[in-house]
């Protein structure tokens, strides 16, 4: 005797199959997002205001009296030039090993690669310990014939710049080789078989093609070497108005209680906060 079979359910609507995902999906992305948020506020913005509120706390007139008085006024000068210099150097020789490692390979190109990268796992402090062994004036390997020819290195601004530009020294390199190597060499050799040499290919190809990231790369290093403090400290000797830069005398006022310690970190936190937000501002902008 043949039997009819029960119906079969109607399939349910697409919309309600997929509602409980989206609901599970868009749960994940909030948690996320605040965990995000959290981390990061606990990490920078907690402490960059604690500082900020304690500037405003103390009055105007604290502040101006700390950013104008001598020693701020010598501190600020130094750590200006200490970090020009360092950017210069780090923005001619990291586009330089950047083109180095985009477009050729030699032997030993593996073991540069690596060396370029090992400021971020080296402390600072390890590097202001070896630059003293090597530059300095009694036991260092190269200390005694500069001080002979009249050259200071320790306890000077020679060494304060090659400490600063040691601990940036990738910020440059790290932004411009990537876009080098998505670029490719199809540019420049056509340009070249067309009687360019060197320096037209690099200023008419290479140089607007990273521009954007050797502007980042500029910005990153501007924000790491003014707030460079442990290899500076160990080869700057830290003598007022000679060779203390703003975070020696951050330190130094905040170890002794004295006043003035805020103030100058929230001018350092300000011009490293712009440079990164007018060159946030400028590359939309541009390509447009």
């Amino acid at each position: 005797m043949l039997t009819s079979s029960p119906p079969r359910p109607a399939p349910a609507p697409a919309a309600s199959r997929t509602r409980p995902a989206r609901r599970r999906t868009s749960g994940s992305r909030w948690s996320l997002r605040l965990a995000a948020v959290a981390y990061v506020g606990v990490l920078v913005a907690l402490p960059v205001g604690l500082v900020l509120w304690r500037t405003i706390d103390q009055g105007a007139a604290v502040f101006l009296d700390a950013i104008t008085g001598p020693e701020a006024i010598a501190a600020f000068r130094l750590t200006a030039i200490v970090a020009a210099s360092a950017v210069v150097i780090n923005t001619v020789f990291g586009v330089g090993a950047a083109l180095l490692l985009a477009r050729y390979r030699f032997r030993g190109r593996t073991l540069l690669d690596l060396a370029i990268d090992l400021p971020i796992s080296v402390s600072p402090i390890i590097v202001g310990l070896a630059l003293v062994l090597a530059f300095g004036w009694t036991t260092g390997w190269f200390g005694p014939p500069l001080q002979n020819a009249g050259l200071q290195v320790i306890f000077a601004t020679p060494g304060m710049v090659l400490a600063t530009s040691f601990v940036s020294l990738p910020l440059v390199v790290r932004e411009v080789l990537p876009v080098l190597t998505e670029t490719g060499l199809e540019q420049d050799q056509a340009a070249q078989s067309l009687g360019a040499n060197a320096l037209q290919r690099f200023r008419r190809i290479t140089l607007p093609t990273i521009k954007w990231a050797l502007a980042y790369g500029v910005v990153l290093s501007i924000a790491r070497t003014l707030g460079e403090f442990g290899a500076v400290r160990v080869v700057s000797g830290n003598v007022g108005s000679q060779t203390q830069t703003v975070t020696l005398l951050v330190d130094e006022r905040a170890e002794q209680f004295e006043p003035g310690a805020y103030q100058l970190s929230v001018v350092l936190i300000a011009v490293a906060a712009l440079c990164i937000v007018l060159i946030s501002i400028i590359r939309p902008n541009e390509k447009k």
